[in-house]
C-alpha cells in the first residue's frame, strides 16, 4: 500500500513538471501581500496579591554588631550555671568579651571571635573560654548569631529563651561577615582567629568559602563541628531513608528541629555545596577537635577535615590528649 501511494505521488509530480515544460509563456509571480503593522501590546498588569495568603514571615531583626550582646554577665561556676544565667539574660556577654575599645597588643595582635552552636547562645557556650582568653591578653568577641522564631522555621526550641543559631546557615554566614568586619574596624587588625563549636564551626567554614572570610581569618579552630554533617544519632539516617521512599519530611522537620538543624544532616544541599571543592580554603590554618563521646556530631570522625592547597589541618581526638576526658559534644567546658 505504501509503495502504490508513493508511485501515484511521483507520477503526479512528473505530470505537473510536464505541464510546466509544455507551457513556454512566462507566468507572472503573484504579488506579495503587504504585512499589516502589528499593534503595540499593552503592558501586562501586576498580579494582585491573592486574598487570604499572607506574605512570608520575616526573620527577627539582626542587631548592629556592637549590640549583638548587651553588657557583661557574671562569671559562672560551671556550664550548668552558665546555662541558667543565660536563660535569665540570653543576650549578655561573658566576662571580658565584646569590649569594642579593646586594642590588640604586639604579643596578641589577632582578635578572637567565638561562634556558638545550634540552639545555643554566646554566654552559655563561651563563659569558660572567653574570660581565659581575655586574661591571656586577647581581644575577645562572641556574638549571638542566627536568631529565628517558630514562624521562620527556628524549630520548637526557638520558643524558649536564649536560643540562637536556628536560622538558615547561609544567611547567618552573611551576618557573621558583617560582625567580623566590625571587629576588624574597631581593633584595627587585618585578620581574626575564630573558634566555632558545633554549627559554629560549620558556619565559620560557610563564611570562609562564600562570604569572603578566607582573607580575614588566620586560624579556624572547630570543636565537634558538623563539618560533613551528622546522622543525629540515627534521626538523620531515618529522614534520608524515608526520603528515598519518596516522602519528604524536611518541610515539617524545619518547624520541629529547625532549618539550621536540618541543614546539618549529612548530604544536605548546604553541606554538598560547602564541601564540593574540598574541605579547606587557601591561606587558612585549621585545628579540628573531635570527641569519641560526641553523641550529636555522629559519627564523630565526620568532623575531621582534609587539607587542600595552601591550607594546613591538624585533626585532634580529645581523648588522645587525655583518656579520662569524658567530654562529649559540649566540649567548650572540657578541662
Amino acid at each position: 500500500m505504501f509503495k502504490s501511494k508513493t508511485s501515484a505521488i511521483a507520477g503526479g509530480a512528473l505530470a505537473a513538471l510536464g505541464l510546466l515544460f509544455a507551457a513556454p509563456q512566462a507566468v507572472a509571480a503573484p504579488a506579495v501581500p503587504v504585512m499589516p503593522v502589528m499593534p503595540v501590546m499593552p503592558a501586562v498588569p501586576e498580579m494582585p496579591a491573592l486574598p487570604g495568603i499572607p506574605d512570608p514571615p520575616e526573620y527577627p531583626e539582626v542587631p548592629h554588631p556592637h549590640d549583638a550582646t548587651t553588657g557583661n554577665g557574671p562569671r559562672p561556676v560551671d556550664a550548668k550555671d552558665a546555662t541558667a544565667q543565660a536563660e535569665k539574660n540570653p543576650r549578655m556577654a561573658q566576662v571580658g568579651a565584646d569590649d569594642w575599645d579593646c586594642a590588640p597588643t604586639a604579643e596578641h595582635p589577632t582578635p578572637v571571635v567565638l561562634v556558638h552552636g545550634t540552639w545555643g547562645n554566646s554566654y552559655g557556650a563561651w563563659s569558660g573560654l572567653a574570660p581565659q582568653l581575655k586574661e591571656d591578653g586577647y581581644c575577645v568577641f562572641a556574638p549571638n548569631l542566627g536568631e529565628a522564631d517558630f514562624a521562620t522555621r527556628g524549630g520548637v526550641q526557638s520558643l524558649g529563651p536564649g536560643v540562637f543559631a536556628t536560622k538558615d546557615i547561609a544567611l547567618t554566614a552573611a551576618d557573621l561577615a558583617e560582625y567580623v568586619d566590625a571587629v576588624l574596624e574597631a581593633t584595627g587588625a587585618s585578620q581574626v582567629d575564630m573558634v566555632g563549636h558545633s554549627q559554629g564551626g560549620l558556619l565559620a567554614r560557610q563564611y570562609l568559602k562564600f562570604n569572603g572570610g578566607a582573607e580575614k581569618v588566620r586560624t579556624l579552630v572547630t570543636l565537634g563541628a558538623t563539618n560533613h554533617g551528622t546522622t543525629l544519632n540515627g534521626l538523620g539516617t531515618l529522614d534520608r531513608t524515608i526520603g528515598d521512599l519518596g516522602l519528604d519530611l524536611e518541610p515539617g522537620l524545619d518547624y520541629i528541629i529547625g532549618e539550621a538543624g536540618i541543614q546539618q544532616i549529612y548530604d544536605s544541599p548546604l553541606l554538598t555545596a560547602l564541601n564540593a571543592d574540598g574541605d579547606t580554603m587557601p591561606g587558612v590554618n585549621y585545628t579540628v577537635i573531635g570527641s569519641r563521646y560526641d553523641k550529636t556530631t555522629t559519627p564523630y570522625e565526620t568532623t575531621f577535615l582534609t587539607a587542600g592547597p595552601g591550607a594546613t589541618v591538624d585533626n585532634i581526638v580529645l581523648q588522645d590528649g587525655c583518656e579520662r576526658d569524658m567530654s562529649g559534644h559540649g566540649m567548650t567546658y572540657s578541662p
